[in-house]
């Protein structure tokens, strides 16, 4: 039985109101007077002071306090160590996650919740495994047997990022904040085979799976997932997630394989939304899937008028009508460079002023509102602004230490070659040499087709000139490496928070590690914007000449180019970074790029393509038409 508490609620809304109190009076330049130590909660039952310790991740005095609570229900009342999980601790946990349900705490606060909870756990784990080990020599059955006791939990849930997908960072914060709520969470890992998928969902006799993705390839294995679960009977709620998925992709393209009202499959977009969603379906939510049931038979419906609404232009007319550069107003610029060069002569601590503070925010589910949206104005944010300054300050803090502790390593490999539109118009070759004789690669681009009036069909093969102009393109691949090492740290010390915020602080090095890297190639490598004075802000703001956009993503979706790439640069080999089957890269903070140096070219979006285009890229690439359609999916404008 649980032990009672009363004023867990009232203390987390005490200290948040105190908290708005000291911001406003900091930006006022007053003082507010401190009502206490801040100990005086040392004071409360035991309940309560767990309860205040989890909604504060307070882990200071956890196993003091798990072995007062302990020794109160299991020495003296005669019950298990398991009665301290499901009774104080659970009841501790029911508050964070009603907080957390009706937005008066954050993600950050919770991970931290789950810090304390894991810590608690570890505390009893010896007394659980000596008491079950007592109960099978009673029964004359070998104490060493393996058992798996899950009846505490409100249910069971895998958890897996799909083949040739390394990220789960989105997937660890999602089984953080599901386990937070007593759900037991089976995360099998990054770069799931769907047999094991399936396989360990039966092992574990699950309630729901979850499928997690980044890069766009991953959809396709989701669909794959999903009519495999159908194939072999699984009778299991499917739950999408990841940055490239959606909840018009999960209704049209994932649900119709699998889709019924005893297993639906079912969009989620962030770690917010997970419980309500598992919780739903653990219960057999009728009603709640109906609503399902009927929404993504909408989102089809209005899909498929789109797809006979929209107009596109054939292959032939989009190429007429193509963006035109004017190369010999402005020829292209002369490369003071070219070959392959590793980088590895930076430290974390020398592009820490690059990093772009925004999206990290995101990871962390803090979005303040207009005006306040950006970085640093979110501090000013009255709903978010006092926990994301604390949430940068411990990120400054672990930042600090990881430049201290070396404890994350840059390095990189860039490459400029001689480049000419290829002959078709529609590919880029680059050359061995400056006598541009022998061809070293063809990079094959994709053009848009979505119909317009006046405007041009653009393809990166627009911003490079004919062989006669002597152009250059450039590229780059470039890694954040010691992130596993130090999240596995982290996991052992059983820190969730640490974990995340590690994985997440790499994710911002690498791409301020891009930043510094494209900035050496245009000022210095290249050299064609040797004068630029630009301050980090600007960078941010693409205030520069050129762009830089990464093959898989909206102006060449593709991810079979980083295997040319890839090869081109030796990135494997000179710089340790690889990649998955499906083009993902290792390790998962890394980031790479074609560079374009001529001041026209522009990001923009080749969005979805004709089948005619699909073939000719296909034949242009060596491909099947069917290979092409599974590595091009989500931008077909026709059902395949």
């Amino acid at each position: 039985p649980a032990l009672p508490f009363l004023r867990a609620t009232e203390a987390l809304l005490e200290r948040t109101q105190l908290e708005k109190e000291l911001m406003e009076a900091r930006k006022k330049g007053g003082v507010v007077e401190k009502r206490d130590d801040g100990q005086a909660w040392r004071k409360l039952p035991i309940q309560e002071r767990l309860t205040h310790s989890l909604i504060h991740g307070i882990s200071e005095f956890v196993d003091t306090d798990t072995e007062e609570a302990r020794a109160e229900i299991v020495d003296k009342l005669g019950l298990k160590p398991l009665n301290v999980i499901e009774g104080p601790l659970m009841e501790g946990m029911n508050v964070v996650g009603d907080l957390f349900g009706s937005g008066k705490m954050f993600l950050p606060q919770v991970i931290k919740s789950a810090r304390v909870m894991k810590k608690a756990v570890a505390y009893l784990l010896p007394f659980m495994e000596e008491e079950k080990k007592q109960a099978l020599i009673a029964k004359g059955l070998d104490p060493n047997m393996k058992q798996e006791d899950d009846s505490m939990y409100a249910g069971k849930v895998l958890m897996a990022t799909v083949k040739g997908d390394v990220h789960d960072i989105g997937k660890n914060i999602v089984a953080v904040v599901l386990g937070c709520n007593n759900f037991k969470v089976y995360d099998i890992g990054v770069m799931c085979q769907c047999d094991d998928i399936l396989a360990k969902a039966r092992e574990y006799k699950v309630d729901v799976i979850g499928l997690s993705g980044l890069i766009t390839p991953s959809l396709d294995e989701m669909i794959y997932v999903a009519k495999q679960a159908k194939k072999t009977g699984l009778n299991v709620p499917i739950l999408i997630g990841g940055a490239t998925t959606s909840k018009t992709h999960t209704a049209v393209k994932i649900a119709p394989q699998y889709f019924t009202a005893e297993h639906p499959v079912i969009h989620v977009l962030d770690a917010s939304r997970s419980v309500g969603v598992v919780a739903s379906l653990i219960n057999k939510d009728g009603d709640y899937v109906q609503e399902l049931v009927e929404e993504y038979a909408d989102i089809r419906e209005e899909y498929y008028a789109g797809l006979e609404e929209r107009k596109y232009a054939d292959m032939a007319l989009a190429i007429k009508k193509r963006y035109q550069i004017d190369f010999e107003a402005k020829p292209p610029a002369k490369s003071a460079f070219t070959g392959v060069k590793v980088i590895d002569s930076y430290t974390v601590a020398d592009v820490v002023k690059y990093i772009d503070w925004n999206p990290f925010f995101q990871t962390w589910e803090l979005r303040g509102r207009y005006p306040n949206r950006g970085f640093p104005k979110i501090f000013d944010d009255e709903n978010v602004g006092s926990e994301a300054k604390k949430v940068y300050d411990e990120a400054r803090e672990m930042l600090d230490e990881i430049i201290k502790n070396n404890s994350m390593t840059l390095k990189g490999v860039v490459g400029i070659f001689p480049a000419a539109r290829a002959e078709n118009g529609e590919d880029v070759d680059v050359f061995e040499d400056r006598k541009r004789s022998k061809k070293a690669a063809t990079f094959c681009m994709l053009r848009q087709q979505a119909e317009k009036d006046d405007e041009p069909y653009m393809s990166q093969a627009d911003f490079i000139a004919p062989k006669e102009h002597k152009d250059f393109m450039g590229m780059f691949a470039v890694s954040c490496f010691g992130t596993e090492a130090l999240v596995a740290q982290y996991k052992k010390e059983n820190d969730p928070h640490r974990e995340i915020q590690a994985q997440a602080l790499a994710d911002r090095i690498v791409e301020a590690f891009a930043e510094v890297v494209h900035k050496e190639m245009r000022t210095e490598l290249w050299g064609y914007a040797k004068g630029e004075k630009l301050d980090e802000s600007d960078l941010l703001k693409v205030k520069y000449d050129g762009i830089r956009p990464a093959p898989g993503y909206p102006s060449q979706p593709d991810h079979t180019e980083k295997f040319t790439m890839w090869e081109l640069l030796g990135a494997k080999e000179k710089a340790g970074i690889e990649l998955s089957e499906t083009g993902s890269m290792m390790p998962a903070s890394s980031v790479s790029a074609l560079v374009f140096a001529h001041p026209d070219s522009q990001y923009f979006a080749v969005g979805q393509i004709g089948k005619d285009q699909v073939q000719a890229y296909a034949d242009r690439k060596g491909m099947t038409l069917e290979e092409a359609e599974k590595w091009l999916g989500p931008n077909l404008n026709y059902d395949n």
